[in-house]
């Protein structure tokens, strides 16, 4: 049986607030769809400042940047698509043997308590079935109580409405599913969403279920090993990655750091590409598409391929999308977009 992948994700969509809140920043998309695609109506991206010394308000700042994020935007809208991720929240895909209908939600529930590395009873679980023929097939997601509560509180205290909450890895996958209806199909692809505290590698095929593994190990911890390498400071560390000339890194010590830096990630991805096809008896990956808030760092994506030995593209979601915003938001569209991708998913998604 031929599955499509793309059915299980892609809800009927319209316009909603997409809103990804990460560690270190708010990113927000509005879209608007119609019949020849999306259009950007709005994007913002705000800081979240760092406070090390002042921990206990640390949700306060959190709550701020949503609201200053939303209202810089002059969106309308107060609710909101909103998405948990990290070790609290389980995304696989499961396969059982023919069921009765009455026996599925059972079977996804022992799946669960077997996969999922903590207590399913303090969890939500919910799940999608992908029609197969006999065999019952679908993803299941599971994500703590606490994780849960703790998003819809900073949303609710931002004065906004979450009326759906997703899933990290799924809000990029339903993003990339559009933008794959522009363009050649691949047999087997990977995405590498790199975040500042965790990454995700989703990997994508005409014929089996999505397959997804979220890693602890992303741009946070590459800049930790670059500065303690280099003997700089993080900022200046970052700096240089993001272009800035730096009297202090020339170029070769910089990419020279982050190579070495890299290697635990590429490490990771490699394992999890090998496990995919030796699982799933799939195709090779051949092409890896890279996004996330740490993707644009100067020189990442070559390195990434050349360690991967895969070819390695930078994805902007935007690309294939109109951008009817003015020239702030065209900015982050142009030179920010592959940091927005999961909250471009997100803005997909309706009720």
């Amino acid at each position: 049986m031929n599955l499509n992948w793309k059915k299980l994700i892609n809800l009927n969509q319209h316009e909603l607030v997409g809103l990804d809140i990460g560690t270190s920043s708010v990113r927000m998309v509005q879209l608007r769809k119609d019949e020849t695609g999306y259009a950007v109506v709005a994007v913002n991206i705000t800081e979240i400042p760092d406070n090390e010394n002042d921990i206990s308000h640390r949700e306060t700042e959190i709550v701020r940047a949503i609201r200053k994020c939303v209202h810089a935007a002059k969106v309308q809208t107060r609710r909101a698509v909103c998405s948990v991720s990290g070790p609290e929240v389980a995304v696989r895909a499961f396969s059982f043997p023919p069921l009765k209908d009455e026996e599925v939600q059972g079977a996804v529930m022992l799946e669960a308590a077997q996969v999922c590395p903590f207590n399913i009873d303090d969890a939500v679980v919910d799940y999608q079935l992908m029609p197969n023929g006999e065999d019952v097939k679908g993803i299941l997601v599971a994500a703590t109580n606490d994780v849960v509560k703790r998003k819809n509180r900073l949303v609710e205290k931002a004065s906004l409405e979450c009326v759906l909450l997703d899933v990290d890895s799924l809000a990029l996958l339903n993003c990339f599913s559009e933008h794959t209806k522009k363009q050649s199909a691949d047999s087997a692809v990977a995405i590498l969403d790199i975040a500042e505290s965790s990454s995700i590698v989703a990997i994508v095929s005409e014929n089996t279920l999505p397959f997804v593994r979220n890693m602890h190990y992303a741009g946070t911890g590459i800049l930790s090993r670059m500065s303690a390498e280099l003997a700089e400071p993080l900022e200046t560390v970052a700096g240089a990655l993001a272009g800035c000339d730096s009297p202090t890194i020339d170029a070769d010590r910089l990419r020279s750091s982050l190579e070495r830096a890299c290697q635990k990630l590429i490490t990771g991805v490699t394992d999890t590409l090998r496990y995919h096809t030796a699982q799933e008896k799939s195709s090779l990956v051949e092409k890896m598409y890279v996004c996330g808030s740490f993707s644009m760092a100067e020189g990442l994506v070559d390195v990434l391929g050349k360690g991967l030995g895969l070819k390695t593209l930078l994805w902007n979601p935007f690309d294939t999308m109109q951008c009817n915003v003015d020239r702030k938001c065209l900015d982050i569209v142009q030179n920010k977009g592959p940091a927005m991708a999961v909250a471009a998913g997100l803005a997909m998604r309706s009720i």
